[in-house]
């Protein structure tokens, strides 16, 4: 056999994989809270590393290592704004938010639940569910493009036909088996990537030695062994603020809310934390290790594939197929999540809050698989050129929902006086302040667009909430039961 057949039959294998568990999942799929929540059903290691795995996307593999390679120990600053952010959600967000949302009507999705936690809100679930949609379409079509870049590296064929059949395959199981297939096929994707970034790394710290690697770095520019040299201070708190993403992402956020109970949360809590901190150290460890093992590259070398380029350089046929496969797992861990929780967007939200009562089951579930494509076919439109980069769609997508509804998502949870125009307002202002301000460029300008409007959306949720009258008594007791 030779490398590109082994390559190529491990590859086939493991999509047939993920097939199957799509058909199963789609046995125990009877209805739209089975189809976008799972049921509530999920235990800790399914919640654990699906939340991850949904979390980390290809960018943990491309886009990471990418941004190592090209900026040395800087990544430092990101990975600890990550590292934080995840600890904060599953500490502040993750036990209240899956207590109130079924508590709050039983919402299934998070438009759902904003709209019940102020009492059927109907504006801001229409809001809520129209930011959804259209950072959702950048953060998926950045996921398409993490597949075209990998397909089109293994297998030398075009882009364009690379990114169809890696939208195709994702789009088959997540219609099938919808959110089980999803967080099943997750939890084997998550533990998969754990791996590959694993022994990448090592294997290449034991190929050159960890002192030989330090010095070529020291050689080729010293200030990549330097977290300082390079970064203003702008730059460290961009890339620190990050971390303040986690709180309003709709795919990780519905991975809570799908737990089978609190004392679940916990175990996985410790589970995810685990996952996360070996998989981002990894990840820039195999940029840093690609500085020194790969160095000199052509001038038109893309650091975004710098982990291909290390797998082909120090495995054997079958475990680079692995390994590749891994990174074709990080890519579907996160688009499946994010088309399932789109289509949610339209089909529960949008179609619902228009006439959800006059839908029955069969024809809502009908509803969300058509959105499914629909919404698949638009971002691999956006997907088709070849040269946008996987961090750069990703990080405009985790700023648009980090200030749209992160301060949303926390005061609701913790402040019992907000209302539902302070939570709208907030909404919009996280919103539109990183579309505007995405547009704008020198000075304070610099600055992660996800900083300023996290800020402003909390400003705007507060203001509006003190100006308007008190929530009803029925809300305010229901908070208060809840929490205390």
């Amino acid at each position: 056999m030779t490398a590109d057949s082994a390559i190529i039959a491990t590859f086939i294998v493991y999509l047939l994989l993920m097939l199957a568990i799509g058909v199963l999942a789609s046995r125990r799929t009877r209805n739209a809270g089975d189809y976008f929540l799972g049921g509530r059903r999920l235990g800790p290691w399914v919640t654990a590393i699906s939340a991850g795995a949904s979390d980390m996307s290809g960018w943990l593999l491309l886009g990471l290592p990418g941004y190592a390679f090209a900026s040395g120990v800087q990544a430092i600053w990101l990975v600890g704004g990550l590292w934080l952010g995840t600890y904060l959600n599953w500490r502040l967000v993750a036990e209240r938010l899956r207590r109130y949302s079924q508590g709050a009507a039983d919402a299934i999705t998070l438009p759902a639940f904003l709209s019940e936690r102020f009492g059927g809100h109907r504006g801001l679930r229409i809001g809520s569910a129209f930011f959804v949609l259209l950072f959702f379409l950048f953060y998926v079509s950045s996921g398409l493009v993490a597949g075209g870049k990998l397909f089109e590296s293994v297998f030398s064929i075009p882009y364009g036909y690379a990114v169809t059949a890696g939208t195709l395959v994702i789009m088959l199981y997540t219609l099938m088996g919808g959110f089980l297939a999803v967080s099943w096929t997750d939890l084997i994707q998550g533990l998969l990537m754990a791996l590959a970034l694993v022994v990448v790394p090592l294997l290449a710290l034991h190929q050159i030695g960890p002192s030989v690697a330090i010095e070529r770095i020291r050689d080729i520019d010293p200030a990549l062994l330097d977290p300082f040299a390079n970064a203003s201070g702008l730059a460290i708190v961009s890339l620190l603020a990050w971390g303040l993403g986690y709180f309003g992402q709709p795919h990780i956020l519905a991975r809570f809310m799908a737990a089978r109970d609190t004392s679940t949360l916990q175990q996985a809590r410790r589970i995810a934390m685990g996952w996360v901190s070996l998989g981002m150290l990894g990840a820039m460890a195999a940029g840093l290790a690609g500085i020194a093992l790969l160095q000199p590259v052509a001038s038109d070398f893309d650091a975004e594939k710098v982990f291909i380029e290390l797998i082909a350089t120090l495995l054997h046929p079958i475990p680079a197929g692995i390994c590749l496969a891994a990174i074709l797992a990080a890519i579907m861990s996160t688009a499946d999540s994010q088309l399932l929780v789109a289509s949610s967007a339209l089909a529960e939200d949008l179609y619902g809050a228009l006439g959800k009562g006059t839908l029955n089951e069969r024809r809502r579930m009908s509803v969300a698989r058509l959105t499914v494509l629909g919404i698949a076919a638009t971002a691999w439109g956006l997907a088709l050129e070849p040269d946008s980069g996987v961090l750069e769609l990703v990080s405009y997508a985790w700023a648009g929902f980090g200030a749209a509804f992160g301060p949303v998502i926390l005061l609701s949870l913790f402040w019992a006086r907000m209302t539902a125009r302070g939570a709208l307002a907030g909404v919009i202002a996280g919103g539109v302040t990183v579309v505007l301000w995405k547009q704008l460029s020198g000075g304070w300008f610099e600055v992660y667009e996800l900083l300023p409007g996290f800020i402003l959306a909390f400003v705007a949720a507060i203001a509006i909430s003190l100006i308007d009258r008190e929530p009803a008594a029925e809300i305010r007791t229901r908070h208060q039961r809840m929490f205390g």
